[in-house]
């Protein structure tokens, strides 16, 4: 798929974005959908919570400098990483990896400029083709992320020689908000769907139940990665669209370009 250059002016009026980040940030992907005429529909998929023991997080966190590498999964190991962090401060010395580039951002929009992030490929499969890990052997790396997730990452860098823990710095749960309302309205309202995890788009299948995942499934679906638009496709889904990346510029570029070859 080829996509519309950033500075391609484009309009959404009328249409509904059913956007799904967490409620602390959705903010900037609604703004600019409501710029481009767009009718951005908030339906969060995740809660961001605290480790159950913070207090044990911390604990291994006063450890950072010990490590030679942190990599960060997402926007939320930053935020929660450096708020659990002693003091709230990162090592100097201490190499970053970022998985993607809202990632990347959050880091930079928090005072520590990133080593180590992904050109093209937004995803671990992404960072373990950047050239500084490639030659680990015997380097120390900590990856900060949630609750569960991928072991790929860890699992590579290992066999590649280095040590590698993780810290497991806030919880994902699926909110409990009902959606009957988004169901009963979802043919008028909502016209394109957006998800920039697995997770999200779990939740939103769990949240939705029965009754309204066959109309997720009919529904043309941003996603940010290939393994995304492989599980959305194991999911039912049956339009769904890759988008260039997962920050909001390059969701909204992915829904001009739904909509300009709709039109």
């Amino acid at each position: 798929m080829s996509f519309l250059s950033p500075n391609v002016e484009c309009r959404l009026p009328g249409v509904g974005v059913l956007v799904t980040r967490a409620a602390h940030q959705a903010t900037t992907l609604c703004k600019l959908i409501d710029a481009k005429d767009g009718l951005p529909i908030r339906f969060p998929t995740v809660e961001i919570l605290d480790p159950d023991d913070p207090g044990s997080v911390t604990r291994q966190l006063e450890q950072l400098s010990s490590y030679d590498i942190a990599i960060f999964i997402s926007p939320n190991a930053v935020l929660w990483g450096i708020k659990l962090a002693p003091d709230q401060q990162l090592p100097e010395d201490l190499a970053l990896a970022a998985v993607g580039k809202r990632t990347a951002q959050t880091l930079a929009e928090s005072g520590y400029p990133v080593d180590v992030v992904p050109e093209e490929s937004f995803d671990s499969e992404g960072l373990l083709q950047t050239p500084e890990l490639k030659d680990v052997q015997g380097k120390r790396i900590l990856i900060l992320r949630g609750n569960g997730g991928r072991e790929l990452l860890g699992e590579e860098l290992s066999k590649r020689g280095a040590v590698v823990d993780y810290a497991e710095v806030y919880q994902r749960a699926c909110p409990t908000t009902e959606s009957d309302n988004l169901i009963h309205r979802w043919v008028d309202d909502v016209d394109v769907v957006t998800a920039t995890s697995n997770i999200l788009l779990d939740n939103l299948f769990a949240m939705l139940g029965e009754a309204g995942q066959p109309l997720l499934q009919q529904t043309p679906l941003v996603v940010v990665s290939d393994r995304m638009r492989q599980h959305a496709r194991e999911l039912g889904c049956t339009q769904v669209i890759l988008a260039p990346g997962a920050d909001e510029q390059d969701l909204l570029q992915a829904i001009c370009l739904w909509a300009s070859n709709r039109n």
